[in-house]
């Protein structure tokens, strides 16, 4: 199972090298982030002999019991789900990336809690580019009030946007929205100041990686390619 984690890894590092090939960009410019999701521990430690640091959870639980179980310096531990306030001080003490901020609320509570561990944890807004219910983000509208407050704090930096997409078999429909996420990021730019810094656009995964490059995006969050189908 190890050789065919690894295998699929580099599968994915393909995939990536040659979506940027076509879209004329440099795949160091990506961050791919493995988003291991029910898996075993076993699985993250062949990557990690593999070179790859990125990992991300989408439960707070399943972040806290990981980062517990593997307490490796080298490994960057990012939180993609749903993101409660008060799972927040669950998070904090190891933590490196919180992708889905959607709320002054939370910025405030990740800024509380890094303070308390004398630590700094990188951040991106999550703005609802699929304009669906069920997926958390702020509006669009809302975006520019989050990044003004957030030029202030000291202890969370905002590193850029991040946005989940309409989940289809076929990318192209969801180009419109990466697009409009890579938009929104260009128009605020002007706000990258003091713990503002709009250089990330986390957008992409397994099914439409592709279509993300192309579209601008700088961290990709992908699972199923690099794992296999989960286990529920």
């Amino acid at each position: 199972m190890s050789n065919e984690i690894q295998s699929r890894y580099h599968a994915v590092k393909t995939r990536i090298e040659k979506a940027c090939e076509k879209a004329g960009r440099d795949p160091s410019g990506i961050l791919l982030v493995a988003v291991s999701k029910t898996k075993p521990n076993e699985d993250i430690l062949k990557l990690l002999e593999s070179g790859h640091v990125h990992f991300g959870e989408n439960r707070a639980k399943a972040l806290e019991d990981r980062m517990e179980s593997i307490q490796k310096d080298e490994i960057q531990w990012h939180f993609i789900g749903n993101l409660q306030t008060n799972k927040i001080k669950y998070m904090a003490s190891r933590v490196n990336w919180i992708q889905s901020v959607h709320k002054k609320k939370a910025l405030r509570e990740i800024e509380k809690r890094a303070a308390r561990e004398n630590r700094t944890i990188n951040t991106l807004i999550q703005v609802n580019i699929s304009r669906e219910d069920q997926k958390s983000g702020c509006e669009p509208d809302k975006l520019e009030g989050m990044l003004k407050y957030a030029r202030d704090l000291k202890h969370t930096k905002v590193m850029g946007l991040m946005g989940m997409a309409t989940f289809t078999d076929d990318p192209e429909l969801v180009r419109p929205e990466f697009r409009h996420l890579s938009n929104l990021r260009e128009q605020h730019k002007r706000l990258s100041i003091g713990a503002v810094d709009l250089k990330h656009l986390s957008m992409g995964m397994t099914n439409d990686l592709e279509v993300a490059i192309q579209e601008g995006s700088t961290m990709l969050r992908v699972g199923t390619a690099i794992f296999g189908e989960r286990n529920y």
